[in-house]
């Protein structure tokens, strides 16, 4: 399954990475279907952002009420992984919940994204298609 991502999504996970750096920056993944039409960034509010993270509770909450009125739902969610690799790391993988949401994982040289499985991380590979910023 090739899961297809915007290139304004692409874009903002690159300027948001590089503003919250060296923290751990992160965001929510809607769309529809396999297409990821927008990002919503989050606050890291994790006691330790530089290595961890953990989206904002109330932009969980406020997502939500706005996916109520949309064509759109969340796909699953954006995280960085300033000094690492594209990949779920140990941390990742204990705390997902796997229900079957995607994971986009940045590394400083790529993206990568990832479905949370029941029986764990599962690779899909993503095509970027051209919109409007």
């Amino acid at each position: 399954m090739k899961i297809e991502v915007a290139s304004s999504v692409v874009g903002l996970i690159e300027r948001f990475t590089q503003q919250e750096h060296p923290k751990e920056a992160c965001g929510i993944l809607l769309g529809l279907n396999n297409r990821v039409n927008r990002l919503w960034p989050a606050k890291n509010v994790h006691e330790k952002p530089i290595t961890n993270f953990e989206i904002d509770p109330q932009t969980l909450i406020d997502v939500h009420r706005e996916m109520r009125d949309q064509d759109e739902e969340i796909l699953g969610y954006f995280h960085s992984h300033p000094k690492g690799l594209a990949m779920p790391s140990v941390v990742d993988q204990d705390r997902a919940l796997r229900n079957n949401l995607l994971w986009a994982i940045k590394a400083p040289e790529q993206i990568r994204i990832w479905r949370d499985a029941p029986d764990g991380f599962i690779e899909l590979p993503f095509e970027i298609f051209e919109d409007q910023e």
